[in-house]
């Protein structure tokens, strides 16, 4: 199928389940063909499920990675097993790993009896079978009664490729292609420090048990996407691990989960940044709000846990954004709490606004007749005898609004910052970092100079 055409109906499904620790992330990076999924050598890495795209002979699926199924796991192992039953039930194809070096377990035979419930179409999976002799152990698996075992590595890669074109056998027909379809869901990344209630607000908005919630911090390790309808709008939610206080001192988990904070921003249209309006706006706070401005999405601050601020503490709050938050004043701030439920209607309004100022473009004509009249009453200061002068102005791009002043010479970094502000006066752009720069005339002759960017 061509990358530019989509289906119409929904992608299939294909759901990677198995003990802990049997290799099912790396089996994952393996199927998607890049390294996202996180793996470490420690059981219970994956800990919700996590879906990512998926391509193989010119077929699309989603492979869905989990977290190890226990049957009876509690507590915290008991909301990871029940993602991946989930899983299994949501699927339209479940691959099974088993380690191979191990053999088949209690734990695997008891799994082999939830997925018999699901009556889903099973592929039995060998994994780690490194080596010929290991390949040979596969054989033993027969005896879990779900057919023939396939023998695999996920870490180096063999036998790969026959085990993805077995998947797409047993993949349901797909769907016929439209031309042209509409644009799919705007997408949401859900950032914010570890533990200040993103998963919580995504089971709230999904009104569904989407993500792990746990009162440690950092319980979400791997980004989960997630489609949630909110305010009769289909969303693609991103719900992060939290960034840690230094990359470099993070734990190997933690590394690779802060950077695909990074990516998750990235891959996003806007950024709602969750901040605990019960502590105080931390340094971790405003690197994850730089994070979002530098890569030049659109932004909406939600202050969570408002049930636990008390008229003191809102006073300090208000000082506190006066102080830490200047510098992006023209983010759009809601008070909520996933908790409760409180004001998280008001997230879709504020998302769109965002996302509508995002996208704005000012006609050169309205641009240029504002900047004259505004120059007119507050010109540029005179230095050295002469002041720079703006020719005019355009707009260069959207997604975020970029702005270019051709101007007779250098312009003053205050008075720049002095024209940015007025034009959000003038034009809006609510919930949008936007980008001002300069480029004065090239003089000619020896004393030339050439472009300069402000």
């Amino acid at each position: 199928m061509p990358d530019d055409e989509e289906p119409t109906g929904p992608v299939p499904v294909v759901a990677v389940v198995g003990r802990p620790n049997v290799g099912k992330s790396t089996l994952v990076n393996r199927i998607i063909g890049r390294r996202q999924a996180v793996v470490e050598d420690v059981p219970g890495v994956t800990r919700d499920r996590v879906p990512y795209d998926a391509q193989w002979n010119g077929r699309r699926f989603t492979v869905v990675d989990t977290g190890g199924w226990e049957p009876d796991a509690r507590d915290r192992a008991a909301a990871i097993a029940n993602q991946a039953e989930i899983a299994v039930q949501t699927a339209d194809v479940v691959v099974f790993v088993v380690d191979v070096t191990v053999g088949a377990t209690d734990v695997d035979e008891a799994a082999v009896k939830m997925l018999r419930r699901s009556h889903k179409p099973v592929i039995l999976v060998a994994n780690k079978a490194d080596n010929q002799s290991l390949e040979m152990e596969a054989v033993s698996l027969w005896s879990l009664g779900l057919g023939e075992p396939h023998p695999i590595s996920a870490l180096h890669g063999r036998g790969s490729g026959d085990l993805l074109d077995d998947i797409l056998n047993a993949l349901p027909e797909p769907p016929p292609i439209v031309e042209g379809g509409p644009r799919g869901p705007r997408r949401v990344a859900l950032v914010g420090r570890p533990n200040v209630g993103k998963s919580s607000l995504l089971n709230r908005v999904s009104k569904e048990e989407r993500a792990v919630v746990d009162s440690v911090a950092g319980t979400t390790v791997d980004p989960v996407d997630s489609l949630v309808e909110m305010d009769g709008e289909l969303w693609q939610f991103v719900d992060t691990a939290g960034l840690r206080k230094r990359v470099n001192q993070a734990s190997g988990t933690e590394y690779y989960a802060s950077l695909r904070t990074a990516g998750a921003v990235e891959a996003a249209e806007v950024a709602v940044v969750l901040l605990d309006s019960s502590e105080v706006i931390s340094e971790q706070d405003q690197r994850v709000l730089s994070q979002v401005v530098e890569a030049g999405r659109a932004l909406v601050i939600a202050f969570n846990k408002w049930d636990l601020v008390d008229d003191d503490r809102r006073n300090f709050l208000e000082k506190e954004i006066e102080r830490e938050l200047k510098r992006i004043p023209w983010a759009i701030r809601v008070n909520i709490s996933a908790k409760t439920g409180r004001a998280v209607d008001k997230l879709a309004p504020a998302i769109r606004r965002a996302l509508a100022s995002w996208e704005q473009r000012v006609p050169t004509g309205a641009l240029n007749q504002w900047l004259t009249a505004l120059t007119q009453a507050t010109p540029h200061p005179v230095r050295g005898g002469r002041a720079p002068r703006i020719l005019f102005a355009t707009q260069a791009g959207v997604a975020p609004p970029r702005f270019v002043l051709f101007t007779t010479g250098p312009l003053d970094a205050g008075y720049q910052r002095f024209v940015e502000r007025k034009l959000r006066e003038e034009f809006g752009f609510e919930g949008s970092p936007i980008e001002v720069s300069v480029k004065p005339r090239k003089k000619t002759g020896p004393g030339g100079r050439g472009k300069a960017h402000g």
